[in-house]
């Protein structure tokens, strides 16, 4: 029932958005030079890596220019980017995600290798089912980079604090998982999108 929810739905959103991802794939190529996406290797169900894809909302290649994580008024972000990232249009690709079996619509939200390897032991019950586009932490975290802007050391406040309660969340969604809390979670998840 899940993965055909998955599918219908990613599908329909894909078909009527088809319009604003040209629209936001021309105005990326035009405000910087790169590609259109953003492709990175996040660890999916059953540990299996996959690439996510994201419109690109950063300078190319912006890992050599700073840390993995991102705050925002982060200066690798571009003009268009800022637009993509606030009103979270940058996450449309991953309905390719989601019809590819890479992902749910409703799922904890996949992390890089690194992190998952940190705190393998917790992700060993995470995984055991597809990562999501939003999920319980999306939810309370919609405004992370902001967060992490006002503190002095973000990456170590992620790690230690952050990331620990994103994964409490995510087991809190593995045990409560049905179809009535996902579409529970999308309906709370519709008005983050207009902030």
């Amino acid at each position: 029932m899940k993965r055909i929810f998955d599918i219908v739905v990613s599908l329909v959103g894909f078909i009527c958005f088809l319009p604003l991802l040209v629209f936001v794939a021309v105005a990326i190529k035009l405000d910087s030079p790169g590609t259109i996406f953003f492709r990175q290797e996040r660890i999916g169900k059953g540990f299996r890596p996959f690439f996510i894809f994201k419109f690109r909302t950063m300078v190319q290649d912006p890992s050599g220019r700073g840390r993995l994580i991102t705050v925002s008024d982060d200066p690798r972000i571009t003009r268009a980017g800022r637009f993509l990232r606030k009103t979270k249009i940058d996450e449309l690709p991953q309905l390719i995600n989601v019809l590819k079996g890479d992902m749910s619509l409703v799922g904890p939200r996949p992390e890089v290798r690194q992190y998952v390897e940190l705190f393998r032991t917790d992700y060993e019950q995470i995984l055991k089912i597809r990562p999501g586009i939003t999920d319980l932490a999306s939810l309370k975290y919609h405004d992370e980079a902001a967060v992490l802007k006002q503190l002095e050391n973000p990456e170590a406040e992620y790690c230690n604090r952050i990331l620990p309660d994103k994964i409490s969340l995510s087991k809190e969604y593995v045990k409560k998982s049905s179809f009535v809390f996902d579409l529970a979670v999308i309906l709370k998840t519709l008005p983050k999108l207009f902030p």
